[in-house]
């Protein structure tokens, strides 16, 4: 009896159906990860990546809309930045209000979370009045902190009268003006950064500290020798993101006291997001966009130092 050949159309069909299966599964292994991630660079090159380089464009020009005419003038503009002393005097007072902001900011936030990382009663109830600040308006913030730091009838002279101080003009002078922007930052978003700390401590194996209690290790100790090493990665994110945020410090500044663009009568506290606002208001674009191309270069250079010094820090910590 003959044996009859198999269907070759149907084996065709067949090695096809494997073909097409095998590159869909491909794709979907090879491809699929890009088309995740894809909407997010899309967004981040048309509201990101084209403002960034549209604004280096502009740096290059003299820009105004006073004029339709927009002449080209190179590194003109970043000339002229660089011996601004307005543009300098807006640059420290940045990195003084960021100092003094954000070092307090981050040693209390971790404490803070230590704190609410230990069985307390109501925990959940701290854990949200700590955001609190963080999700009120920072108009409203600094509306209210003025009025504290009021010179005449303000709560804080209020209370350094009792102690028999004398009162302090506190949006008159560098330093005073400095520490109350710096106590409005810390109140905002000392909290917010404490609940992120508190993530990364729950994830700490509870055995360590068992460990360490039953070799008597105090709650100070575990938190030093235990806690700090165990989330260096969260707070090396902390710094970076605290240390961006310090140098883009805008509404505290522009509010406190009177709404003032210069940050008060002498430039006290006027920093670099103000000083740009303020020539953003006169129209003066080109200016404008190289100094926010300055102060870019700062972040980049201060997040970089933060960087290195918190990795450097590491070592020490075990």
């Amino acid at each position: 009896m003959a044996i009859r050949a198999p269907d070759r159309p149907a084996a065709v069909r067949q090695r096809r159906h494997r073909m097409r299966r095998h590159l869909v599964h491909t794709l979907d292994v090879k491809a699929s990860p890009y088309a995740y991630v894809a909407p997010f660079f899309l967004l981040f090159s048309a509201f990101g990546l084209f403002p960034l380089v549209y604004t280096a464009f502009v740096s290059l020009h003299e820009w105004t809309l006073l004029s339709d005419e927009h002449r080209f003038v190179g590194a003109g503009n970043y000339a002229t930045l660089l011996s601004d002393e307005y543009f300098w005097n807006a640059t420290v007072n940045t990195l003084s209000i960021g100092v003094l902001s954000t070092v307090p900011q981050l040693l209390l936030a971790i404490w803070l979370a230590h704190l609410l990382n230990r069985p307390l009663r109501a925990r959940t109830f701290f854990r949200v009045t700590l955001l609190l600040p963080n999700v009120t308006s920072v108009v409203a913030v600094v509306v209210i902190f003025s009025q504290l730091f009021g010179r005449d009838y303000g709560l804080i002279n209020w209370v350094l009268g009792l102690l028999g101080m004398e009162p302090i003009a506190w949006n008159e002078g560098v330093a005073s003006s400095h520490v109350a922007i710096s106590i409005m930052i810390m109140w905002r978003w000392t909290g917010y950064n404490a609940l992120i700390f508190l993530a990364a401590m729950q994830a700490v194996p509870r055995e360590l500290y068992e460990a360490a209690t039953l070799d008597g290790a105090s709650s100070l100790t575990q938190l030093r020798r235990i806690t700090i090493p165990m989330i260096r990665p969260t707070i090396v994110f902390v710094v970076v993101t605290s240390t961006i945020g310090a140098m883009q410090v805008l509404a505290e500044p522009l509010l406190f006291g009177t709404y003032s663009v210069t940050g008060g009568p002498d430039r006290q506290y006027q920093t670099l997001s103000l000083f740009i606002y303020e020539h953003f208001t006169r129209l003066d674009f080109g200016y404008a966009s190289a100094v926010s191309w300055m102060m870019f270069v700062f972040i980049v250079v201060a997040v970089g130092v933060n960087y290195l010094l918190t990795r450097r820090a590491k070592g020490s910590l075990t």
